[in-house]
């Protein structure tokens, strides 16, 4: 008698497939979370989450490097324990519901071992550098304007553990994972509604002012300024800069275009 044959056509997931898997099943977990309506709240939930455990494994391949160079007892992290990623979301086990909704949002928490601590967010808030352009400026700045919309622990949990499937130390993994950001984030826009229209969270507008530094005298231009949130950010950042003699060459120095000018000039 012949022998049956099977075969397997089942082919492995490329890395584009395991990552997209795992995006979506992340949104399909925030999806059923009543504190998030739309990809107007989804999208900006997801990045803060990936975006700690980008920090993570950037500052683990960090530490390995220092240790091969002999400097690890000068290297210092920029988030101390028990803050890092690896402290609360790596293991699938970890904080969940209401304790975990502590750990992140609380001004203070006790921690398992009776450790009484600042929340995450309010810690994150709170980092500063001695230069005051260093990256523990740059986390506190993003996180002043973020907060957690997920009303359930136990979602929020499952959503790290997804999220903890990614590892940002392989280079692959994250040019694939840019794509997938720039995509959902074409889906905020139109999620957005007036004729796809998005404008900038005030956090990121204050941000980013702070990271050009301009300065009096500099000419500052937004050619699709909207609300002219930049520009007001921009004069109130270098007002508080400059001399009274120097207020007329500050307001001269500011335009902007818009093609919907009248909705500007009835915001004014």
């Amino acid at each position: 008698m012949a022998k049956r044959t099977t075969s397997n056509n089942s082919k492995p997931q490329t890395t584009a497939q395991r990552l997209g898997s795992v995006i979506k099943s992340a949104r399909d977990i925030m999806r059923k979370d009543k504190g998030l309506n739309g990809e107007l709240d989804r999208l900006p939930q997801l990045t803060w989450i990936l975006f700690l455990k980008l920090l993570d494994d950037v500052e683990k391949i960090r530490e390995e490097e220092a240790f091969l160079a002999g400097t690890i007892d000068k290297y210092k992290p920029t988030i101390e324990s028990p803050y890092r990623w690896r402290d609360w979301a790596a293991n699938d086990e970890g904080i969940s519901g209401e304790e975990l909704q502590r750990f992140i949002s609380s001004d203070e928490v006790t921690l398992r071992d009776g450790t009484k601590c600042a929340g995450l967010f309010p810690y994150l808030r709170s980092l500063q550098s001695k230069t005051g352009r260093d990256r523990q400026d740059v986390i506190r700045e993003v996180f002043k304007g973020i907060s957690n919309r997920m009303e359930s622990g136990a979602l929020l949990r499952d959503v790290v553990n997804k999220v903890n499937e990614i590892h940002f130390d392989k280079s692959e993994e994250v040019n694939i994972l840019s794509d997938f950001y720039e995509s959902m984030l074409k889906e905020m826009r139109d999620a957005a509604g007036d004729s796809g229209e998005f404008y900038t969270p005030r956090a990121v507008v204050a941000f980013m002012v702070k990271a050009i530094a301009p300065q009096v005298g500099e000419t500052i231009h937004d050619p699709a300024c909207g609300t002219a949130g930049f520009l007001v950010a921009a004069y109130k950042y270098l007002r508080e800069k400059c001399q009274p003699k120097d207020w007329k060459i500050l307001q001269s120095s500011l335009s902007g275009i818009e093609a919907k000018s009248c909705r500007i000039c009835w915001l004014r």
